[in-house]
């Protein structure tokens, strides 16, 4: 969640070319959402990955900013020979990792400005998971395809509704199926997108769910993120059919010297950045 006087960012480039002119709290509907996050990361995709695909890798599975890693982390347990699909995969390391360990992957994303990405990673890494352009509330898979399905930060914080895209999930999943996502951590909404000393000072309610968007000069929204709390993720899970086997929350690891965003070594002493839910439908 991006503050207002924080709008600009890193995000320059994609800004100037969606004309984005100010920022909103207000909702936002699926149709909106769904066109302002595939122009937002078309738009987005090369610069995010100047800036940031050293530090993801071109087949790696980093689940966060506080750079926590599926080989040592093992929250998606065994998965060679397991059908896996990585949920707002943008460009794809995360499948490509899991296709090095055996497991049969499958990557979507809304953006094909990032799958654009993921192909190129494909053919350079010589590790091919077949990529899918879609909405995460729509998945295009027959039901009980995937033994596990995984997001990191990927299409859940972007999604107007969240249990369209959980029960979605819980579609494609097999019974007893794992799902495991990462998203920022609910306490971050309460504060500016600030890795230094103002970024410890309270601007929002945790309450507050009201979308943070991004708008143009005629008011249409060029980026959109979606604030929930704990209690609404876990409501949304249990609504699904899912079980919450463990919430992780890293802690900033200490050496750690990146910044990315809101992220830092400063804020991530004292609080999280990330929450990652680690589930399994109810048999």
């Amino acid at each position: 969640m991006s503050d207002p006087d924080q709008a600009a960012g890193g995000h320059e480039s994609a800004e100037r070319l969606l004309g984005t002119a100010g920022v909103a709290r207000r909702p936002v509907g699926h149709a909106e959402a769904v066109v302002a996050s595939r122009a937002w990361w078309d738009a987005d995709a090369d610069d995010y990955l100047a800036e940031h695909g050293d530090f993801l890798g071109d087949a790696d599975f980093v689940w966060c900013p506080e750079g926590l890693r599926e080989q040592d982390a093992h929250l998606l347990g065994d998965v060679a020979g397991k059908r896996v699909l990585e949920v707002g995969c943008g460009a794809a390391m995360c499948a490509r990792w899991l296709t090095s360990v055996g497991a049969d992957a499958v990557a979507m994303d809304l953006s094909g400005g990032m799958l654009r990405h993921a192909d190129e990673a494909n053919r350079r890494t010589g590790l091919k998971p077949p990529l899918v352009q879609a909405d995460a509330a729509r998945l295009p898979f027959a039901s009980g395809t995937f033994d596990i399905a995984c997001s990191a930060f990927g299409a859940v914080p972007f999604t107007p509704d969240l249990d369209a895209v959980f029960t979605e999930v819980a579609r494609v999943l097999r019974p007893a199926g794992r799902w495991v996502f990462a998203v920022t951590h609910p306490m971050r909404w309460i504060f500016p997108d600030d890795p230094g000393p103002a970024g410890l000072r309270v601007i929002n309610s945790y309450f507050d769910r009201t979308p943070y968007v991004e708008i143009d000069a005629q008011g249409q929204a060029t980026y959109v993120e979606y604030h929930r709390t704990l209690g609404d993720y876990i409501r949304a899970l249990r609504g699904a059919g899912f079980v919450l086997d463990d919430l992780v929350e890293p802690e900033w690891p200490e050496g750690h010297e990146l910044v990315w965003g809101q992220w830092g070594p400063e804020r991530g002493e004292l609080f999280p950045g990330t929450a990652i839910f680690r589930c399994e439908l109810a048999t």
